[in-house]
């Protein structure tokens, strides 16, 4: 049983070559997933390590040498940081 469309789904269609489809099909199966559920993810997998790739943040000298100082000598985990770590980030909701 198919399940059904979600509303605000739209369709992507796209050519591949046999060989690559056959690829695509075999790691989605090895994952228990549809053709277009791995593909999906892998494509927005993709798209986001691009964008974040393409960010560039400026700070001031005194900022980036407190930025260093941490990197150096980080602070002790604690539970705030170990929650914080186990969250899912919001596009993996």
């Amino acid at each position: 049983m198919k399940p059904a469309p979600q509303k605000d789904a739209v369709s992507i269609n796209i050519r591949a070559k046999a060989r690559q489809r056959d690829l695509i099909d075999q790691a989605a199966e090895r994952l228990g997933r549809s053709r277009s559920d791995f593909m999906l993810e892998a494509s927005c997998q993709r798209a986001e390590d691009v964008l974040l790739d393409q960010t560039f943040s400026t700070v001031d000298s005194g900022t980036f040498a407190k930025f260093q100082a941490l990197l150096e000598h980080p602070l002790p985990p604690t539970d705030k940081l170990r929650r914080l770590l186990k969250t899912k980030a919001p596009w993996e909701k």
